[in-house]
Parts: C-alpha cells; structure tokens; sequence
C-alpha cells in the first residue's frame, strides 16, 4: 500500500523530469567543456537520445538508476511499496532502452549510456567520453 495519498503522489510524481535534469546538465556541462557540440532531444531517434553527435553519428543517454534499473549501483532500490505498479513499470523501462538500443544500432547509430552514479567519478567518466566521442 501506498503511504501517500493518491493527490500527494500525482504531485510528487509531477515532480520528476525527463529532461533537464541535475545529471544531464552536469554531463552537458562536461562534454561542452572538452570542446563537443551537440543537439539534445531529438524525436526523429528511437529513445529521444540526450545529447546528439550528428556529424560522428553518436548518441549518449543519462540514465537514472532508479528509472533504468541500474542494479549495479547503491542508487537501485526497488520500492517497498506498492511493488505491483513498480515492478512492471521498471521493467518495461528497461526492455523499452534496449528495443531502442537495438533501432538505434539498426540504423547506424552508436550509443552510449552515463549512469547517475558515475557522475561521482568526474575524472573518470570524462575520460570514458572523450575515448567514445573521439574514436
């Protein structure tokens, strides 16, 4: 069972974006300042990428770990709660990144995913970029 009511969770969940986010603009922030140019967002692509390198034929997606199932991570954690919405729902998250990753690929893409938990390691993840942009 819930612990909020159904108007408390409608306004909380209206609370969590898609774009824009505290990780994302970190890691535009990073890529601009290593000198890429890139367009965000973009519709005509399966998944709607994040950041977009036309020119190099890359895409790079931030995922959230919750949202994704990154359970690789300490940011992971199934809800106590309500287990029967949540359960399918991530899920369905994570079988829909991979059809995507799949067109993707498909058309001549390649991708790459930053992980919010990664953006602990600045130094590191840079360097993850710049080896993915640069080759």
């Amino acid at each position: 069972m819930d612990t909020l009511s159904p108007t408390e969770r409608s306004e909380r969940m209206s609370r969590v974006r898609s774009r824009n986010t505290k990780p994302e603009m970190a890691v535009r922030r990073l890529v601009h300042g290593m000198g890429f140019r890139y367009r965000l967002h973009s519709r005509e692509l399966p998944g709607i990428p994040d950041m977009i390198f036309q020119s190099k034929g890359k895409v790079v997606f931030i995922h959230g770990c919750f949202w994704h199932l990154h359970k690789n991570c300490g940011r992971y954690r199934l809800p106590k709660t309500n287990k029967n919405f949540w359960t399918p729902k991530l899920n369905e998250n994570k079988k829909r990144d991979v059809r995507n990753q799949r067109k993707l690929r498909k058309s001549g893409w390649d991708y790459f995913i930053v992980w919010e938990c990664e953006l602990k390691d600045e130094k590191k993840l840079s360097n993850r970029l710049k080896n993915y942009l640069e080759t």
